[in-house]
């Protein structure tokens, strides 16, 4: 039998060691229940968990949904996750690629003084394998899976960029809705406080009203003027982080829907929390961490291996000839082989401090594992004590609006009628206007804990984008 294919049977063979520890998932640091102050809502099958309810279907805004559609085309966030698992790829190919050996067509020439005072011409011309290592111990096998995992830890972490990207759309689109009320709210105030003021004004050339009762008519102008100027500043700053999510300018057709839109007009569905274990399998950022933690075990088998001898093997196949012309005719053919056998011997503790490198990498791993678990935990549980307290917030804050209103009402009857203050009815004022202010961001938080809590529980990202992600072959 030839000894060619004989080693390379051989090689084959013997390649299946690996130093690389088992793998085993840590237990996740947190408790088995979410804290929840109401009882949650249960899955029914019209009633799907937020891992499984595409975003297209969470939000009913057709104008919101269409900004997460051009977020998603436009946003160089977005592209530059998707471009690191072009690169992860690229990395998990060359790492599957030093497992095979690299042939390479090889043709050469030289010419040499003899002892005779002539020249002596060698050409050789064919395929030339070049240290080829064969992976006897699974160094290159190590590899390989390290570039594999981090591939898929890639993969995840571009499913997690667009989980957020979808959630930051949606918050920043609702707080654009809650600014254009609050911008309405305070122009409405500013011309009702300028309409008393010229009234005040008229009262007080004709002696009916002291410079006291003017003074302050004034300074409620003034207060709401400020506040309006306050309004058209963050409804601008809201308009330029919108925009820079989207990747483009705000489009015409979502200006208009803008001014017809009111935050009690937007519904969004409930989603049902199920455990925290789930968690380790919706969200894309543990499953990030947890590709990480296994690319870090994996390198600990790549670093044990580097105790063990390296074997490599140069070989060729071709023909040789003492003139160019006679390169692969018959009876000039042959082959070569060189094993080369490479046995670490002293290295001033290099490799045990590889190794040692390569297991403290792989305990913070498992840390940021961990921590990953730690803060999913955290910001669900932050999103239903949000969720189980806003919507009574929101009660009451109507509540307060209405009898607010009632109070300014009466305020201004009784002033009128010369039975209270000035002061009073000012104060009456404010409280109506800071009430009416205070009902819009409570409507604004408890539409965005309700996205976030979309987002924290794994919504945003679907099946059938998955089922398009290209996989690695194994």
């Amino acid at each position: 039998m030839p000894l060619a294919p004989l080693a390379l049977a051989l090689c084959a063979l013997l390649g299946g060691c690996s130093m690389i520890p088992a793998y085993q998932r840590p237990a996740a640091p947190v408790a088995g229940q979410f804290p929840t102050l109401k009882a949650d809502v249960a899955q029914t099958a019209g009633n799907k968990a937020a891992a499984d309810l595409r975003w297209q279907d969470y939000f009913s805004d057709p104008a919101l949904r269409r900004l997460i559609a051009l977020a998603l085309d436009n946003n160089r966030d977005l592209r530059v996750s998707v471009l690191n698992i072009e690169q992860a790829r690229a990395a998990l190919q060359i790492a599957r690629a030093n497992q095979l050996p690299a042939v390479n067509g090889v043709i050469s020439g030289s010419r040499t003084p003899n002892t005779s005072g002539g020249t002596t011409s060698v050409y050789t011309g064919g395929l030339m394998v070049s240290a080829w290592e064969i992976d006897f111990f699974g160094r290159l096998q190590a590899l390989k899976e390290q570039a594999q995992a981090q591939y898929l830890a890639t993969a995840e972490a571009r499913k997690a960029a667009q989980i957020s990207l979808v959630a930051t759309v949606a918050n920043a689109w609702l707080a654009l809705v809650a600014d254009e009320e609050l911008l309405d709210l305070s122009k409405r105030t500013l011309a009702t406080r300028e309409d008393s003021l010229k009234l005040t004004r008229l009262r007080f050339e004709q002696g009916s009203a002291s410079e006291l009762d003017l003074r302050q008519a004034e300074s409620l102008v003034e207060s709401a003027r400020a506040t309006l100027a306050q309004q058209v500043r963050q409804r601008a700053q809201d308009e330029n982080a919108l925009v820079l999510v989207l990747g483009q300018g705000l489009p015409d057709d979502a200006r208009q829907a803008l001014r017809q839109t009111r935050l009690n007009q937007a519904t969004l569905p409930e989603v049902p929390v199920g455990l925290p274990s789930e968690l380790l399998i919706k969200r894309p950022d543990i499953r990030q961490a947890e590709q990480s933690l296994i690319a870090a075990n994996a390198n600990i088998g790549a670093a044990r291996a580097a105790f063990f001898p390296t074997i490599s093997l140069t070989t060729g196949i071709g023909s040789a000839s003492s003139s160019l012309s006679g390169l692969f005719k018959s009876g000039s053919w042959g082959y070569t082989m060189s094993p080369q056998l490479s046995v670490p011997i002293f290295n001033a503790g290099r490799t045990q401090a590889g190794v040692e490198t390569a297991q403290a990498a792989r305990d913070i791993a498992v840390a940021q594992y961990e921590k990953a678990i730690q803060s999913a935990f955290r910001e669900v549980a932050d999103a239903l004590a949000g969720r189980d307290t806003l919507g009574d917030q929101l009660q009451a804050q109507q509540a307060l609006v209405k009898a607010t209103a009632r109070q300014t009402e009466l305020s201004d009857l009784r002033y009128r009628n010369g039975v209270a203050s000035y002061l009073d009815w000012l104060d009456a004022q404010r409280s109506l206007f800071t009430a009416q202010q205070a009902l819009v961001q409570t409507r604004l938080s408890q539409l965005q804990t309700q996205v976030t809590l979309y987002k924290v529980l794994g919504g945003g990202w679907t099946d059938t984008v998955v089922a398009a992600q290209p996989k690695p072959n194994p």
